[in-house]
């Protein structure tokens, strides 16, 4: 079906034959426009905001992109860590704030990634002092990760370390 284009009938208050906008029907105002935008807009920018600051964007961004690959690539690995170790509660620190150093010389099945705490830029204290938090152990081939905080040199299993 297709629109053909009509002229208005005697009396209608509309000079337009475009779908949409209909006989009888008084165009919308500028103000109109722009309060509904706003309806629309307004509560999309708070939910997206709340989502970000929440972590939730992140975790849902983590779980997409971590692959099992993506255990054997130090970078995927190191920004994974990073979300589980912030949002499991291990720290308070911001990810930013967050230094991870991983021994290359480490084999696959016992990885160990040092975290520190930065203390420079916009961090907390910045003396520029970089203190060890704890290390974490991944096992790679198994996909576990272990932690020694609160036990240096005992490592534990932590909890949602892996996908």
């Amino acid at each position: 079906m297709a629109f053909r284009k009509t002229s208005p009938r005697p009396g209608d208050k509309s000079t337009s034959g475009r779908p949409g906008v209909g006989f009888g029907k008084k165009p919308r105002t500028l103000r109109q426009h722009i309060i509904r935008r706003l309806i629309m807009v307004v509560p999309l920018s708070l939910g997206a905001i709340f989502l970000a600051r929440s972590g939730i964007l992140d975790r849902m961004v983590d779980s997409y992109t971590f692959q099992p690959t993506s255990w054997f690539d130090d970078s995927a690995l190191v920004r994974h860590l990073r979300n589980v170790v912030t949002h499991n509660g291990m720290t308070g620190d911001r990810p930013d704030c967050l230094l991870f150093i991983v021994d290359g010389n480490s084999p696959p099945d016992g990885t160990k990634i040092d975290v520190m705490e930065k203390h420079s830029g916009s961090c907390p204290n910045p003396d520029k002092s970089l203190p060890k938090l704890f290390t974490l152990k991944v096992d790679r081939v198994d996909r576990q990760v272990f932690s020694d905080q609160g036990s240096p040199g005992t490592f534990h299993l932590i909890p949602n370390g892996a996908n």
